[in-house]
């Protein structure tokens, strides 16, 4: 999910990313990795990998005989992907690429997955020729991307409290987050010879650990939050984790904890 500018984590920021971003993504992540129909022994490509949710949950699939790999930009998470992939499934590789400058030669994969990566692309259109060019004929992409703000209500709590505390033009930068839609992605995989091209919203109840803790924390793992660090200090991420929880209230238990609705694209294709 680390591609571009768009975003970058430091080293403490990649850790907790591994932590607290995991529970909202790994719903998402089983559907995607579900969505191209690996076998023992296929070849998969995680593009935009981060800390390798999606490369580990793919290698429990394709087994000892398989290989999976890991794309992405962000040095620091790639770190953490290396030290947490586990060593009883085949040996994951983790690699530091562009998306549009993949070091694979042509038809190398059968499978290529991609979450939450391909809103951050600098150039959607050359990535997505490049993961053409590595996948075989035949072979599966699928990639999801957050649907519109508006109908996750995390989301929505999480954007407006940034705005407050921090201002438009950091809250203006999370908005990339959601830039890519299903519409303008379905039509960039065509363009590049994806068939059999489908995107459709999948949504899940994630049940979120008390908020109170947990919204500071996820906040400090995304760039939005080191922003918000960075330019007002570590006081106004205090600050606007307790304006998420305030936004939340009344879908919060009175433990503290929320199963709140996220959505987002599933895009597959057939190369």
């Amino acid at each position: 999910m680390a591609e571009t500018t768009g975003f970058q984590l430091t080293s403490s920021a990649a850790e907790r990313y591994e932590t607290f971003v995991a529970p909202i993504m790994a719903p998402f992540v089983t559907a995607l990795v579900d969505a191209v129909d690996l076998f023992p022994g296929a070849a998969v490509l995680d593009l935009a990998c981060g800390t390798g949710f999606a490369a580990r949950t793919a290698a429990a699939r394709v087994g000892p005989t398989g290989r999976v790999t890991g794309t992405d930009i962000n040095e620091a998470m790639l770190k953490v992907a290396v030290a947490r992939h586990p060593r009883l499934y085949p040996d994951i590789e983790f690699t530091a690429a562009p998306a549009d400058a993949l070091p694979y030669p042509d038809a190398s994969f059968d499978a290529v997955v991609c979450q939450q990566g391909a809103q951050f692309f600098p150039d959607l259109a050359a990535a997505l020729t490049e993961t053409a060019r590595v996948l075989r004929p035949g072979g599966h992409l699928a990639a999801t991307v957050w649907a519109s703000r508006d109908i996750s209500p995390y989301f929505v709590a999480q954007y407006e409290a940034i705005a407050e505390q921090a201002g438009p033009a950091i809250a203006a930068g999370y908005t990339t987050a959601f830039a890519c839609t299903a519409h303008t992605f379905t039509a960039a995989v065509r363009a590049v010879g994806f068939h059999e091209v489908t995107a459709r919203e999948i949504t899940f109840g994630i049940a979120l650990p008390p908020l109170a803790e947990y919204a500071p924390a996820h906040l400090s793992a995304i760039p939005w939050g080191q922003a918000v660090v960075d330019t007002h200090g570590y006081e106004a991420l205090t600050a606007t984790g307790r304006a998420i929880c305030e936004r939340l209230a009344d879908r919060t238990a009175p433990d503290g904890r929320a199963t709140l609705p996220f959505t987002a694209t599933l895009l597959t294709a057939i190369r």
